[in-house]
């Protein structure tokens, strides 16, 4: 009797596609991530369940915990929502400030806080003063104020931030140190702009004299950037 043929080892050609369907799945969950909104917790929930979706060894799940839900909660990634919403805050931001951006008057950014839009100091304040150059700068408030109204940033918070250079002030009775300075320069600007008609119960302002510099305050170009008024559309983390 002939000896019984040894069955064929499993084909393992069905990894190939396997593995094109898993890097398409990491590919759309880096377009849902935007790395300025999602939050360490969620990005490991992210690379956690990708990890166990790549195994090749069968039979893994995801136990009852943090991770179990990760599935029902995309929708919900702050990706998806509030990152969604800065990220077309920021787009109108660039087109209806772009004369101000043009003349150097603001600047527009992003960091951990939310949405930068900083006011050049010189710009809007004479040196050592926290009266606004209303004249040169009434266009530009009335278009911050119209901003702020969007129905966009419905439910969002504010702050506004002064900052100045390393220079003391002079020796006035009105402002005993850059402090008093540059928190009378934020309660201005926003004084103006609840003129223009933003609600002032969503901001809150800041005063932090030279503490928080962009640049060196060895040079005079240095020390202009320093002075500045930043206001921030806030993320939730930092309400």
């Amino acid at each position: 009797m002939g000896k019984a043929k040894e069955p064929e080892k499993p084909s393992t050609a069905w990894q190939g596609t396997y593995g094109d369907m898993i890097t398409l799945m990491l590919c759309f969950f880096v377009m849902l991530y935007n790395p300025s909104e999602v939050d360490t917790a969620s990005l490991a929930q992210m690379a956690a369940s990708l990890e166990v979706a790549s195994s090749t060894t069968g039979g893994i799940s995801l136990s009852a915990g943090r991770l179990s839900d990760l599935g029902n909660a995309i929708n919900s990634l702050p990706s998806l929502e509030r990152g969604k919403s800065l990220g077309l805050a920021k787009k109108k931001a660039v087109s209806l400030f772009a004369p101000d951006v043009k003349s150097n008057k603001i600047t527009i950014t992003s960091d951990e806080r939310g949405l930068v839009i900083t006011l050049a100091a010189d710009s809007f304040f004479e040196e050592g003063s926290a009266a606004l150059n209303i004249d040169e700068t009434r266009d530009t408030l009335l278009r911050l104020s119209t901003f702020f109204n969007d129905p966009s940033l419905a439910g969002r918070y504010f702050r506004i931030e002064g900052h100045t250079d390393s220079t003391p002030v002079k020796d006035t009775e009105q402002f005993a140190s850059n402090w008093e300075l540059s928190a009378a320069r934020s309660a201005n600007v926003l004084h103006y702009l609840a003129d223009f008609g933003v609600n002032e119960d969503s901001f809150s302002i800041a005063g932090y004299a030279d503490t928080r510099p962009k640049f060196s305050n060895d040079t005079p170009e240095g020390r202009a950037y320093n002075r500045r008024v930043d206001i921030i559309i806030l993320d939730e983390g930092h309400f």
